[in-house]
């Protein structure tokens, strides 16, 4: 399950009580994603306070930018954030896809390459491993508790960008706006072999859709609705004619059917994210989540 960082009014309380709802529910693991030029709450802070929030699910930014951040700097806060969380941080990372995130933090749009993002992997590898990659007096720490650093996915829809990952990720993050789940098996498929030929273990699969749950029309105006600010750098008549395609609506029983399909391909995690702060939608996904466990 996301946490809804991309709705608007958000405060502690609201946050705090999603968190800890997921937590004490049946889910695999609690996301959130990155965004600079919009109201959503910092990535990075938003990671120690759900350390502190949860005890038991698996925390997973989906996904956070390197190229937003200082490669050493990046890699403290997160090796910070698996210390608070017992070593339950996986971090899904990726290029991004709004040059304004860049602009905003002085970061150049030309480096929004997975050659680049491979070489800020490869920089906060190092300082996780305890090298000293800036020559001070000590190494920059602490020390994940995760041997290694937390797991790497990589979030992308990609072939291409898929297989340049390979190298580095344990497996996909990536999201279905369609929910055709041939085309998404098709992208299983090029990882699966990705990771075979690289000779690692098979890849951790993962994908994410939008969801709004309930009876009629409301949960697919309540999509569209979302969609329309969360798609602010789109035209909008562009985000009006996906809208009555993208991410899911229905009831909960057309939820258990949608993620029985989902896991016929083999998919291993499916994360949610939700397009309200409704507590309700989340305890009717957790029902339907607890059915299929």
């Amino acid at each position: 399950m996301t946490m809804p960082v991309m709705e608007p009014d958000l405060d502690s309380a609201t946050l705090r009580a999603w968190a800890r709802l997921v937590d004490e529910g049946p889910f695999s693991s609690l996301c959130w994603g990155e965004r600079i030029a919009f109201d959503n709450p910092e990535s990075l802070t938003l990671l120690g306070a759900l350390a502190a929030w949860t005890d038991r699910v698996r925390l997973v930014t989906t996904v956070v930018i390197p190229q937003l951040h200082d490669p050493v700097m990046l890699a403290k806060a997160l090796a910070t954030g698996d210390l608070l969380a017992d070593g339950r941080l996986t971090v899904g990372i990726g290029v991004g896809g709004r040059h304004e995130d860049y602009r905003a933090v002085g970061a150049d749009p030309a480096t929004q390459t997975m050659r680049q993002l491979a070489d800020r992997v490869a920089v906060m590898r190092r300082v996780w491993a305890g090298e000293n990659v800036t020559d001070a007096t000590l190494p920059v720490g602490p020390p994940p508790v995760q041997s290694g650093g937390p797991e790497l996915l990589v979030g992308t829809t990609g072939p291409k960008t898929l297989r340049h990952a390979a190298g580095w990720a344990a497996g996909l993050a990536g999201i279905s706006l369609d929910l055709n789940t041939a085309s998404q098996n098709e992208l299983f498929d090029v990882a699966r072999a990705a990771w075979r030929e690289a000779g690692k273990p098979a890849p951790h699969l993962a994908t994410s859709f939008w969801f709004a749950i309930g009876e009629g029309t409301a949960p697919r105006e309540q999509v569209h609705h979302h969609l329309r600010r969360y798609m602010n750098w789109i035209p909008a008549e562009i985000v009006d004619a996906i809208a009555p395609t993208t991410g899911w609506a229905g009831t909960q029983d057309e939820l258990r059917a949608v993620l029985g399909r989902f896991a016929d391909i083999g998919t291993d995690e499916i994360h949610l994210i939700p397009t309200s702060t409704d507590m309700d939608q989340l305890r009717q996904v957790s029902e339907v989540v607890s059915d299929l466990s």
